[in-house]
C-alpha cells in the first residue's frame, strides 16, 4: 500500500498547458462559423445551379468571394482543433504524434485548395 498525497497521485495527469488555447480557439472559430456560414448560404445560394459563367462573374465581386474564402479558411481550422481534441482523447504514445501531423497537414491542405480555388475564381 502506497502512502502517497494528493499532489503525487495527480503529478502527471494534469493539464498539457494548451488546453485553455484550444478551449478559447474553439470557442472563437465557433461564434465566427456561426455568422460566416449563413453569409455563405446565402451568398452561394443565390448562384447555385448556374452556369459557369455566371458563377465566374458572381465570385469576381470581392463581397462573395471574400466569404467563401473565410468560411473554407475558419471551417478547417476549426475542424483541426476539434479532431486534434479528438486524437488527443484516444490515442496515445507515438501514434498520437503522427494522427496529428497528418490531420494538420490534411486540413491546412485542403484549406489552400479551396483557397485557391476561390482565388482562381475571383481572379
Amino acid at each position: 500500500m502506497a502512502f502517497l498525497t494528493d499532489r503525487k497521485r495527480a503529478s502527471g495527469m494534469g493539464s498539457a498547458k494548451s488546453g485553455t488555447h484550444h478551449f478559447w480557439s474553439m470557442k472563437v472559430s465557433s461564434v465566427a462559423l456561426l455568422f460566416l456560414v449563413p453569409m455563405f448560404i446565402l451568398t452561394f445560394g443565390g448562384i447555385l445551379g448556374s452556369n459557369y459563367a455566371e458563377v465566374m462573374a458572381y465570385f469576381a465581386r470581392p463581397f462573395p468571394a471574400i466569404v467563401a474564402a473565410l468560411t473554407i479558411l475558419v471551417g478547417f481550422k476549426h475542424f483541426n482543433d476539434g479532431a486534434q481534441v479528438l486524437i488527443e482523447d484516444y490515442v496515445h504514445g507515438f501514434m498520437q504524434k503522427i494522427l496529428i501531423i497528418l490531420l494538420t497537414c490534411l486540413s491546412y491542405g485542403a484549406a489552400a485548395v479551396g483557397i485557391f480555388a476561390i482565388a482562381k475564381l475571383a481572379l
